[in-house]
């Protein structure tokens, strides 16, 4: 019966040295694993919000046709739309009440 008990109790020991020793290598592979999984996630995200925002920028350009906002030269204000010159006036009156 010695004999049993003294091979479980070295058992025992080398398997806790084999995980003492293997555990940088354990502890890698959790890493990579963790940061793979994380990665995929933030990819899937980005490419959900970037749909989304091409989406509200096909919109944006689509309600800047309509209301005539032409942007790509500066410092033009003629061809500006009512909308534009309401925004730009609520702006003003705004920005005057908050420096009272």
């Amino acid at each position: 019966m010695q004999t049993k008990s003294s091979g479980t109790s070295t058992n025992t020991i080398l398997v806790i040295i084999l995980l003492i020793v293997t555990f940088p290598i354990w502890i890698g592979i959790a890493g990579g694993i963790l940061g793979a999984v994380i990665g995929i996630f933030g990819a899937v995200i980005g490419a959900v919000f970037g749909i989304f925002g091409a989406m509200i920028g096909v919109i944006g350009r689509f309600i800047g046709w309509i209301f005539h906002w032409n942007f790509h030269t500066p410092f033009v204000f003629w061809n500006t739309g009512l909308l534009t010159i309401f925004a730009i006036a609520l702006l003003l009156i705004m920005l005057a009440k908050s420096r009272r």
